[in-house]
């Protein structure tokens, strides 16, 4: 089942997190087991923002978690957002294109 999880979270340094998310994409390459990534940012609050990735299942997201590669972005990820990253994690129950 496909899973996905939210990265929730409010920053004042969107480039910074941006910087963060290329160095995550090339140093995880080959190793990662996210397949989609989408950062969205919230056009009626301007400094909140929410992460949207894909996994094929809560188990790769589970190890891609656990990747040093991972746990070292999420490390210099945290302290710019302003209230701290909040994860969301969802099983998708249906998925339509329209």
């Amino acid at each position: 089942m496909v899973f996905v999880q939210l990265i929730d979270y409010h920053t004042d340094r969107p480039e910074e997190v941006d910087r963060l998310l290329s160095t995550w994409i090339t140093s995880s390459t080959g190793v990662r087991a996210a397949r989609r990534t989408r950062v969205c940012r919230d056009r009626h609050e301007s400094t909140h923002y929410i992460e949207i990735i894909e996994f094929d299942s809560r188990e790769d997201a589970a190890a891609n978690s656990n990747l040093p590669e991972t746990r070292a972005v999420h490390a210099a990820f945290a302290p710019l957002c302003t209230d701290g990253p909040r994860f969301i994690d969802l099983d998708v129950q249906r998925d339509e294109r329209l």
